[in-house]
């Protein structure tokens, strides 16, 4: 039977009592962590961590990361960001072979393998209860695929990941209305060059 990952974490939050633990997003950009945040600081104290080494070129992601350091000063609270310096070697290590697959097939999965793995690391280094991901607010992303390697992620790390399905509950609708509200810049491709050449 197929999971209902948006039930999953509504029962992990009614779990919670009321207590607001420590979670970790990665977030694969400010349009896409809008209506993220907007669900997930009522509950958490939330960390954005921007960690995609997929996108390119280097000027791309700097002007995502200046929109999503934007976004988090319009919203409301004080939601801190990692930023990490721009590594798209660890990317192209595994990407120039898989160069031929499809979009959303293997290399997409090894991407999400290679963000999500290195957020638990994260999370787990720094003493977060929880960490989880944007990724699956997105049409295109597969959110069994994105849950699947996140929890595989959490258990090598020894955290929790929040297992979740933000394009639920007109989420991605949300996200394209925040966007709006807040004049963010909304990319045309996912981050590689090769989710571009699919345009």
């Amino acid at each position: 039977m197929k999971r209902n990952y948006q039930a999953e974490m509504e029962e992990e939050i009614e779990r919670l009592g009321g207590r607001r633990p420590a979670l970790l997003l990665h977030s694969c950009c400010g349009p896409c962590s809008s209506a993220v945040l907007e669900r997930l600081t009522a509950h958490f104290q939330v960390t954005v961590l921007y960690y995609n080494p997929n996108i390119e070129p280097e000027e791309e992601y700097l002007h995502r990361l200046a929109e999503q350091e934007r976004l988090l000063t319009l919203l409301p609270g004080d939601i801190p960001l990692l930023r990490c310096d721009y590594d798209h070697e660890a990317f192209a290590a595994f990407a120039e072979a898989m160069a031929d697959c499809p979009e959303g097939g293997d290399r997409c999965l090894a991407c999400f393998a290679l963000r999500l793995n290195e957020t638990a690391r994260r999370a787990a280094e720094n003493g977060f209860e929880y960490f989880t991901t944007t990724l699956s607010v997105s049409p295109h992303k597969n959110a069994e695929a994105v849950n699947r390697i996140g929890e595989e992620a959490g258990r090598k790390a020894g955290v929790r990941y929040l297992m979740a399905d933000f394009k639920k509950k007109d989420g991605y609708l949300r996200s394209l209305q925040l966007s709006r509200e807040y004049g963010l810049y909304r990319q045309d491709y996912c981050g590689c060059l090769y989710s571009r050449r699919t345009l």
